[in-house]
């Protein structure tokens, strides 16, 4: 009796969206990561019928760990952090189907134990099976990785077929412009370009998808979307939060790299960018690196176009919290910024002279990702000069997170006999209009890759056209240490510097999430 006949929930999954046989192997497989976010993901994609109805787990990681425990634990992850409740019956037929390999990342004869893994799981299935590479690993291990699928063969199973061998590669993708270079130059030599997925959770995000419906299935914005009626841009991806045991990744990473670099880039990227040809992956992707490419410079120094700064103490969801100076593996000396402002400049036709504004940071004011966009004020107009009417300008604002959604200010009359006016929020939350259970984000980036969709994913050029712009800002503040850089009090929406980053073009920081 086959999988599917025992299991009816099974029936049908390959058939969604093209899905091959497959099998998965995770890099990093006993890590944080896999535990929290993949591990729940492929649950949820088994509840809603979607993975392929032979469908094969691979752990891969340094610690050795029985097939058995491996399973026991992988069903301890789900049961504590998915979003939905676990049930045995749906996960047994991926548990018995799941396996672990223990190695070092850069021995060979692991990537031999592997690949015998791998011809059981195709011997039980009784045909060939894709091969989805997901490397979830600190960075320092990437190359040896991608190295040694290539070595191995791995990576040219099924080349040019509907089972070649895919690749996915978790961020940070390089440290700076020469680092991604470099490996990009080490995925090229052992996979082919459509092969790597270089992944961006924030891409999976509904409401950042639905920022190509909101652009481009509305017609009454695209008549608005360019310099003669947006006045200003600003991005936010705040986090209430401080390092807390990330402390020592953290120190070498950066708000500027952490967030800045990749999920905000992406969505400047999504937020300006030309309307593409077709919704095809390479369409989309090829204006998102025009976009890029059309970033100004930063200018550097004091009065430039960046503000840095680091969290101290001070009051964080009313409870008194410590100083980044303060928490655990943080040299007293430390220059990593906690906190990045910027303000960019897109030299086009449609946004030039329109600044956008970003900003990351740790203990902030509170958790939220958002997009808003300004639209200009009228300089004369009916209600201009009368203290009775207040009058703003009319604002979009997407919220990525956590309350997803999107709301329209506009002015209307107060009710009354008096003639007064106020601003009031059009607003549409997923929650109430869609139900509360969203997918998570690596819901749909694993599913995309396993069917080959490579839209939600970055290219290479992409990387290095966003190192570009930021590697000269980080060796500046590198080689200008501490001086520069600024602090603010935790619970605060940043330091004053990045109020007189906007107040320079008469702009103030909105009220995030609000």
């Amino acid at each position: 009796m086959s999988d599917t006949d025992r299991h009816p929930f099974l029936s049908g999954l390959s058939k969604h969206r093209g899905a091959q046989p497959t099998c998965l192997v995770i890099f990093g497989a006993s890590g944080d990561l896999a535990a929290r976010k993949l591990l729940p993901a492929l649950y949820n994609l088994a509840v809603d019928s979607l993975l392929p109805s032979d469908f094969y787990l691979i752990g891969f990681g340094r610690k050795p760990i029985p097939d058995a425990e491996f399973r026991n634990s992988s069903a301890a992850d789900i049961t504590k952090f998915s979003r939905r409740e676990y049930r045995a019956d749906i996960w047994k037929p991926i548990s018995e189907h799941t396996f672990y390999q223990a190695g070092g990342y850069d021995e060979a004869a692991a990537y031999e134990g592997l690949k015998s893994k791998i011809a059981a799981a195709e011997k039980a299935a009784g045909r060939p099976l894709q091969l989805v590479f997901y490397v979830s690993t600190p960075p320092t291990v990437f190359e040896a990785i991608l190295e040694n699928l290539g070595k191995s063969g791995l990576a040219k199973r099924g080349l040019g077929t509907a089972l070649e061998s895919k690749v996915i590669i978790e961020k940070p993708f390089g440290k700076d412009l020469a680092s991604a270079v470099q490996l990009n130059s080490v995925a090229a030599r052992n996979f082919q370009e459509p092969q790597i997925y270089r992944i961006d959770h924030y891409l999976g995000k509904e409401t950042v998808q639905d920022l190509l419906v909101q652009r481009f299935a509305n017609p009454i914005f695209e008549p608005l979307w360019n310099n003669k009626h947006v006045d200003h841009v600003q991005i936010t991806v705040a986090e209430e939060l401080g390092v807390g045991s990330r402390g020592g990744y953290y120190d070498h990473s950066g708000a500027t790299r952490d967030m800045l670099q990749n999920h905000t880039m992406q969505l400047l990227a999504l937020t300006a960018m030309e309307q593409p040809q077709s919704l095809s992956a390479e369409h989309i992707r090829d204006e998102k690196v025009k976009l890029l490419k059309a970033v100004e410079e930063l200018r550097l120094g004091p009065n430039g176009d960046a503000v840095r700064a680091q969290y101290a103490a001070g009051l964080s969801g009313g409870e008194t919290v410590i100083g980044y100076h303060q928490e655990k593996d943080i040299p007293i000396h430390s220059s990593t910024e906690t906190f990045c402002a910027l303000r960019l400049a897109i030299d086009n036709k449609r946004w030039s002279g329109v600044p956008f504004y970003m900003r990351s940071g740790k203990r902030l004011a509170r958790r939220v990702s958002e997009i808003a966009v300004q639209f200009k004020q009228p300089v004369s107009g009916l209600f201009a000069g009368d203290s009775r009417y207040d009058i703003a300008p009319n604002r979009l604002v997407i919220q990525i997170q956590p309350d997803e959604g999107v709301t329209l200010v506009m002015n209307s009359k107060v009710p009354g006999l008096e003639p007064r006016t106020q601003p009031v929020r059009l607003s549409f939350r997923y929650a109430t209009t869609f139900g509360s259970n969203t997918p998570e984000a690596y819901e749909r980036l694993i599913l995309d890759a396993v069917v080959g969709d490579r839209t939600l994913f970055i290219r290479g050029d992409e990387t290095e056209a966003s190192w570009k712009l930021f590697t000269p800002l980080l060796q500046s503040w590198e080689a200008d240490g501490r001086k520069g850089l600024e602090s603010y009090a935790s619970g605060s929406w940043g330091p004053s510097g990045a109020d007189d980053l906007l107040a320079a073009q008469g702009h103030n920081w909105r009220n995030a999430g609000r």
